[in-house]
Parts: structure tokens; C-alpha cells; sequence
């Protein structure tokens, strides 16, 4: 089978006014009596994308995507160094998801996301398990203190030359500490050229810890100087706070999902996401299961394919 359904355009999209001057972008896809899922977005601050939608069979599901806080076609963006990003939070975009399944009249959905979407989805999980109908999980994350120190820093090892690159940027007295709050504080900072360098170089680092995936090739959006700068902003903001999660904290909550169908979905030669994270998630997930990609890393070879067939597993689940 293709590995993505058909593009189809929405048959519902609006705006959704949160908490703190925010207003979420989202859109629902597909079949409007067929089962609700949600799909979070990586990052933070991805954004949703038209290939986004091909993920979920038009005639199955009613697939619901939407921009987090800060990025994509949700307001404000945080392009604009003034917007504050105080309350662009983890325990935030939780209640945000609420807000929206609230507005949708949804009363429980699949979880699917890929990457940071897979540590905000099973937060989410963990405090909403009952709206939670099952989980499709792809290049798993937790969030985790040792999951961003191997990136920004331990990732060195594999790549040192461009590690130097991405390390000369940050001020020398900093290089000791917190990375990714460093260059946070850089892409702050009050003078234009001194941002952008900072977007660029943290994107060009993004870029390399992902290489390693068959069929690799430079990520577009990160010509965009628009989208380089709300990337850039946003993952530093989580990573730079551990993505305002207690370091273990999902590892520990994994009880609250023992009843919770999952498909957890890795490549195996995933270096900028190491398979030890879902396997060990696996590990205290009574009900879940792991499909170990023989030919992907951080996507690439059969990943999609193998999402794809993940959410797939869940056509038969009935939404009461």
C-alpha cells in the first residue's frame, strides 16, 4: 500500500481562543461521524502540515490537527521577539488540547503523534486517561533530562565537527551549562542579527542529528527565515526548561496508561532519538507494542509506513 492516504482539504478549520491572548489554528479532516484522532505536531514548533492529513484514512477517521501555542498559523507567533513565551508551557498546551476536544464535542480520541508530539501526547495522556481511546506514537521522546543533554551536547561524539559549529555560537562562559536555555537566551536577544544567527545555527544542528535517516536531505523549512525563528524560539523554550516536566515523570506515570492500547513506532538507527527511550516505555506499558523500524532513523526507509499502519490498527475502536 502507498504509504500516505490521499490529500483531502478540511471540512472544518477555525481559530480557538485559549488561555493568555492565545489562539489555536486547527482543522478537521476526513469522515465527520468517523472516529476522532488528534495528531500533535513535533518541535515544539513544527506546525501542522498538508502531509499531516495523509496520515489518517479519509473514510475512517476524523482526524483533528492544530497549530501549538506560538507557531503555525496560531496567534500570537513567537517570530516576533516580543511575545512572551512564560505561559507557552507543557501543563498549557495540555488544558489546550482539552479546550479543544471540549469545543469539537469530542468525548475521547486516538492520541497519534511523532517526536516532541509523542512526550505532549503522553502527558497528555497521563492526566486525561480517560479520553484516550488508544495511541499511535512515532520517533519516540519523553522529554527526558538525558534525551536533550544527548542532543545538544553528548551528540558531539557522533558529530563533532558540526557540534563545534553549533557550540562556537553560544558565549564561552555558558558552554558548561544548559545549552539549549543558552541559545534561548541568544534568540532573545535585542539586536536582529544576533537572533538570526542564533535560529540559523541551532536549525543547521537540527538538521545533522537527523541525517543519519535513509533518504536524508536538508529540511526546506529551514530556509524560511520566519519558520526558522519560531522553531528555533520554541524548542530552546522547552528544552531550555526540560519541557516543564519533572525529569522521570512519564516513566513514572506510565501505570495511569496499563489499560490504554499503543503503537509505539522507532527507526532503528534513530541517533537523534536513541531506541532505548521506547523500549524502556515499552517496558512498563502493559498495553503496548513496539515496532522496532529495521531501515529508519528519526523517520525515513518504512517510518511512514509504518505510523500510517499504526493509526490504521485503531480503525475498529468505537467512540462511545
Amino acid at each position: 500500500m502507498s504509504d500516505l492516504h490521499p490529500d483531502v482539504e478540511p471540512y472544518e478549520s477555525g481559530h480557538l481562543d485559549v488561555s493568555d491572548g492565545n489562539s489555536l489554528y486547527w482543522e478537521t479532516v476526513g469522515n465527520p461521524t468517523g472516529l476522532p484522532v488528534v495528531y500533535l505536531h513535533g518541535g515544539p514548533g513544527s506546525g501542522c502540515t498538508l502531509g499531516g492529513r495523509r496520515y489518517f484514512d479519509p473514510a475512517v477517521f476524523r482526524a483533528v490537527l492544530f497549530d501549538q501555542r506560538g507557531c503555525g498559523r496560531s496567534t500570537p507567533r513567537v517570530d516576533d521577539p516580543s511575545v512572551d513565551l512564560s505561559t507557552n508551557t507543557t501543563e498549557n498546551l495540555i488544558a489546550d488540547i482539552e479546550r479543544l476536544r471540549n469545543h469539537l464535542g469530542i468525548d475521547g480520541w486516538i492520541v497519534a503523534g511523532v517526536s516532541w508530539g509523542v512526550t505532549l501526547g503522553l502527558a497528555y495522556a497521563q492526566a486525561h486517561p480517560d479520553r484516550v481511546l488508544g495511541m499511535a506514537l512515532g520517533a519516540i521522546t519523553s522529554g527526558s533530562a538525558k534525551e536533550i543533554d544527548w542532543i545538544t551536547r553528548d551528540m558531539r561524539r557522533v558529530f563533532p565537527r558540526e557540534w563545534e559549529r553549533f557550540i562556537e555560537t553560544v558565549p564561552e562562559n555558558e558552554r558548561d551549562g544548559n545549552i539549549a536555555a543558552a541559545y534561548a537566551r541568544l534568540l532573545a536577544h535585542p539586536d536582529r542579527h544576533v537572533r538570526e544567527h542564533a535560529a540559523l545555527r541551532w536549525c543547521e544542528w537540527e538538521d545533522t542529528h537527523v541525517s543519519l535517516m535513509p533518504g536524508w536531505v536538508p529540511q526546506p523549512r529551514y530556509q524560511d527565515p520566519v519558520f526558522r525563528m519560531v522553531f528555533a524560539r520554541l524548542v530552546t523554550h522547552y528544552w531550555g526548561h526540560d519541557c516543564f516536566l519533572v525529569d522521570q515523570t512519564l516513566y513514572d506515570g506510565m501505570g495511569e496508561l496499563a489499560d490504554v492500547p499503543a503503537v509505539l513506532v522507532h527507526g532503528k538507527y534513530d541517533v537523534s532519538g536513541p531506541l532505548d527511550t521506547a523500549w524502556e516505555l515499552h517496558r512498563r506499558w502493559a498495553g503496548s507494542r513496539l515496532v522496532v523500524v529495521d531501515d529508519a532513523g528519526h523517520g525515513g526507509g518504512g517510518f511512514t509506513r509504518h505510523f500510517v499502519d499504526a493509526i490504521n490498527s485503531f480503525a475498529e475502536v468505537g467512540a462511545d
